[in-house]
Formats: C-alpha cells, sequence, structure tokens
C-alpha cells in the first residue's frame, strides 16, 4: 500500500534511538573518512508481476520504490529531529491561516537532462500525483495546486492544516512536465538512471544534484521475489545491502564478523484489517473479541523472533504523542468468548483471512493469529494471494485480511490517509464522525497543546472501536557487508535514503 503499502506513507515527529546489532560492525575499527566511489549492490523485495515505472503510481515493489527515491525527488522526506526533511523544497511556510502553504524549490535543481525544474514541473507532478494516486497521496485538490513564480509553489486547503509538509512527504516525486513514458526516467535525484531490465537497475551518481552530491559511483539495484532469496544473496556475498529481510536473516548474520545487522524500530506494522462498515466484524463487540484473542507476545516471538515490540492497536507507535496511558490490551480469552456471545457472532462458520506474502512475517502472522483465535471460537481459513490479486481483491473490500505499513512515527498521518471517512485508502471501512473531528481538529491545532490533546482523542477512538488489529511492531532489518557506512537508521520507509552511504576500503 502505499503507500502500500506504501510506506508512504508514514511521517511524524520523531523516531527513537536506533539500535545496532552489529555483528562486526566494531565502531572501534574506526572506518576513517567518508569516501568516494565504489558501487553498492542493494537487494530489495518486489515481485515481476507488481513492476512499476510510474513514480505516481502505487508502487508496491520495495525494489520500485527504492529506485524511484533515488531517481526522483520529492517535496519534503522523513527526518528525525524533525520529522521533516527538505528535498526538493528547501523550505516552507504557512500563512496566517494554515490554509496557504508556500513551498521553495532548491536553487539550481535541475533534471538529469539538464534542463531546470520550475514550479511549473512541480504544479504538473503534483497534480497528477492527486489524479494518479487521490486524496490519500496527494491531500490537495488539483485546482489548488499552483506556481508563484519560477521557484515557489502553493498549495492550499479548504481548512486549517498544521501537518501539510508531513502530508506530502516521500510519495511527491517531481517529474517533467507533460512526462507519461517513464521509461527513461528523468529525475532530479541523487542518481541517473543509467539502465533498467525486469525490475533491476544500475544507478550513477548525479554530480549535479543540488543537495549534498554522493558519495558512491553507483548504485546497482536488485529485485529478489523473496524474503529467503534476499537473505542468502547478502550471507553470500551476491549483494552488499539487503534492505528490510527480516528477523530471520537478522539472527543469522549476527556474530558474523563480515557482516552488519542494522536493527530500525517501529519500522514496520503487520496487523490485520477488521472491516467495520458491514459484515461478520462490522460489531465492535467481535472486533474487541479477535483484539482480546490474541498473544501478542507469543506473536512478536513467533513472526518477528523477538525483534520488535508489541503493540496496542493504535497506528503510528514512533510518533511522540503516541499516547502510551491507554492501557495495554492483552490476551482475556474468557472476555472475548464472552462478546463473541453477547454479539451473536456465528462461530460454526470458518471465515476467509486473508493474507499476502509481502512484508517479512506477514504471511506467517495470519498462521499464527489464525491458531490462537480459534481458542476464542473464531475459525479462520489463511488464504494467501499474489500481491496482484490481493490488490485487486481483496484490499479495501474483504472482511478480514493482514495489512502492512511503514514509516510509522505519526498518528495523524495514517488517521488522515486511512481513517478518515473521506480517504480513498480506508482499508477497515471505518467512518465516524467523532473521529472525522478529531483528526480536523488535530490538523488545525494552533498550539502543541491543542494539537496533542485531539492526536490522543484519534488514538482513543482507534483503541475503543477502530477497526484495526494492531499487535505489533517489527524492527525493520538490514544486512550489510562490513564495509557499507552511513546507511539510513529511521523506520519505515526511510531506509530508501541512501544518498549519503559510503563504502570503506
Amino acid at each position: 500500500m502505499v503507500l502500500n503499502r506504501r510506506q508512504l506513507l508514514r511521517s511524524s515527529l520523531g523516531v527513537g534511538a536506533v539500535l545496532l546489532v552489529a555483528a562486526c560492525s566494531d565502531d572501534a575499527d574506526s572506518p576513517g573518512p567518508a569516501r568516494r566511489g565504489g558501487t553498492l549492490r542493494v537487494g530489495a523485495l518486489g515481485t515481476s508481476a507488481r513492476l512499476e515505472r510510474d513514480p505516481h503510481a502505487n508502487l508496491s515493489n520495495d525494489s520500485d520504490f527504492l529506485i524511484a527515491s533515488l531517481v526522483y525527488d520529492a517535496l519534503t522526506v522523513p527526518g528525525a529531529d524533525p520529522n521533516i526533511a527538505p528535498r526538493l523544497a528547501t523550505r516552507w511556510e504557512p500563512d496566517a491561516d494554515r490554509r496557504r502553504w508556500s513551498f521553495t524549490l532548491a536553487e539550481n535543481a535541475t533534471f538529469h537532462d539538464g534542463s531546470p525544474v520550475t514550479s511549473e514541473d512541480v504544479v504538473w507532478s503534483l497534480r497528477r500525483l492527486r489524479t494518479v494516486g487521490g486524496a490519500s497521496k496527494m491531500p490537495v485538490a488539483v485546482e489548488d495546486i499552483t506556481a508563484d513564480g519560477p521557484n515557489r509553489v502553493v498549495l492550499a486547503v479548504p481548512e486549517p492544516n498544521t501537518q501539510l509538509p508531513l502530508l506530502v512527504r516521500l510519495m511527491t516525486f517531481t517529474v517533467k512536465k507533460d512526462t507519461t513514458d517513464f521509461t527513461r526516467g528523468i529525475g532530479s535525484g541523487p542518481f541517473r538512471l543509467e539502465s533498467y531490465q525486469g525490475g533491476n537497475a544500475r544507478l550513477v551518481r548525479n554530480d549535479q544534484w543540488h543537495g549534498t552530491p554522493p558519495l558512491l559511483d553507483a548504485i546497482e539495484v536488485t529485485m529478489f521475489e523473496s524474503v529467503t532469496a534476499l537473505g542468502n544473496a547478502v550471507l553470500g556475498g551476491q549483494i552488499d545491502l539487503a534492505s528490510n529481510v527480516g528477523a530471520i536473516a537478522g539472527r543469522t548474520a549476527e556474530g558474523r564478523g563480515d557482516l552488519t545487522v542494522v536493527r530500525r524500530p517501529n519500522d514496520t506494522v503487520v496487523g490485520v484489517a477488521m472491516r467495520t462498515s458491514d459484515g461478520p466484524f462490522a460489531d465492535v463487540r467481535v472486533r474487541t473479541a479477535l483484539r482480546l484473542g490474541v498473544d501478542r507476545n507469543a506473536l512478536l516471538n513467533q513472526v518477528h523472533s523477538g525483534y520488535g515490540t508489541i503493540a496496542n492497536d493504535i497506528l503510528g507507535t514512533g510518533d511522540p504523542v503516541y499516547d502510551t496511558t491507554i492501557a495495554q490490551r492483552t490476551r482475556d480469552v474468557d472476555r472475548a468468548k464472552a462478546l463473541l456471545r453477547e454479539a451473536n457472532f456465528d462461530t460454526g462458520h470458518t471465515y476467509p483471512f486473508m493474507t499476502k506474502a509481502e512484508a517479512p512475517g506477514e504471511v506467517e502472522s495470519a498462521k499464527v493469529i489464525a491458531t490462537q483465535l480459534a481458542e476464542i471460537g473464531v475459525r479462520l481459513e489463511v488464504v494467501t494471494q499474489e500481491p496482484n490479486a490481493f490488490y485487486d481483491q481483496t484490499w479495501l473490500q474483504a472482511p478480514l485480511y493482514t495489512i502492512s505499513w511503514g514509516t510509522n512515527d505519526s498518528t495523524l498521518f495514517f488517521a488522515s490517509k486511512l481513517l478518515s471517512s473521506g480517504s480513498n485508502r480506508n482499508e477497515t471501512g471505518f467512518k465516524d464522525a467523532a473521529f472525522d473531528a478529531a483528526t480536523a481538529k488535530a490538523l488545525s491545532a494552533h498550539t502543541d497543546s491543542e494539537y496533542q490533546q485531539a492526536a490522543r482523542e484519534l488514538q482513543r477512538i482507534q483503541y475503543d472501536r477502530g477497526g484495526y488489529l494492531i499487535w505489533g511492531m517489527a524492527d525493520g532489518i538490514d544486512i550489510a557487508s562490513a564495509q557499507v557506512r552511513d546507511l539510513p537508521t529511521l523506520g519505515g520507509f526511510a531506509r530508501v535514503q541512501l544518498e549519503r552511504a559510503w563504502l570503506a576500503g
């Protein structure tokens, strides 16, 4: 999703410290000053059936998103503190009402063919993103995206919005005006596309980039169709970096002196979407029963080998305003059974539980959940679909299915993208007037206290009656050869920000 699952998607306010579970990465073994040169061989997950070259389309392959993020510039990208960092836009400011935001473009930004990046290019790109990807990718209406001179773009919204720079992170890739054929991949990002074939690409350094030029000569992206194949490739030395390879490979790599394991907290949520608008899980008592029926610690240990943390049915666990005062939901089989009886839930029926092999551990989590929920009388048949079929037939439609999202640093980001009544990516069919009001209040808050109060209110609603079963957060696990330095450390799709990486001798 965007963002499939993408990871869009995610934004927010700071991410916790990063833990290096270094195998060898003995920082006592100082690498010395950063070096220029070399080719970084990166492996990322993807499937041939989901290849996508259009940067404004749904980039469900990690490999495609990685390539797009290095070739094209977004307006803003994830940061640590604050959680929004400049990219093509070097600064932004609202008007007094916070309905009109001005984004100033980087001086001397040029496309890879040498032509300047203009405000007209950005306007055309953002309008196209809105048309192709909908409001969840571009929250501003087409007619409200305008140029203000050659290097400034104005985004206007009908209601006050303090979070617009956050909501345009990651996915707002800029292309040349009128481009609809993306074969050549003409962007303005830190790397230029040299070749592409079947999901694999070779990118070379863009010495004319408006930001600090990368040190690597080139990045070669190889697509792997399974986590196992990706892990084996880095363990066998066929690639230098396996991006988001999962816990099993991480455990295997620990203790090897030639490899470094980077553990990025709050990286990926692997949860369950329960349809709230109709069907067998529409009754909030049934949804609560399922939430009480899972053993979160057991799931974390069995699915992610302990690499992660349990969660509390609220999206955005890395948000500084994540409400830790809400009681952690734990397994209560008796209470879960009682709620099912009260709701007259049909325990004699077997319900399909749809999943896909997209995020590490996603299919495994579905199987463990089905086993656990059988103990409260809910019988589930796990059905694994190919990603294409999943997104065409199941996503946004089925009563019960697994979901995965990256960049979990903002509760408000998820609220506006996935849970608001008007979202075109409302995975649970959730329509709640009080939740919509709290989301609007948070977006328009003028003070930190107003924002925090509204953010807590929307979290409480999500906890009490939302449609997600969020049982845990998986750490992002990247494995790299010991020569690879300055890898991204933030969770989620910030992992694609490889422009500062370099290779020690």
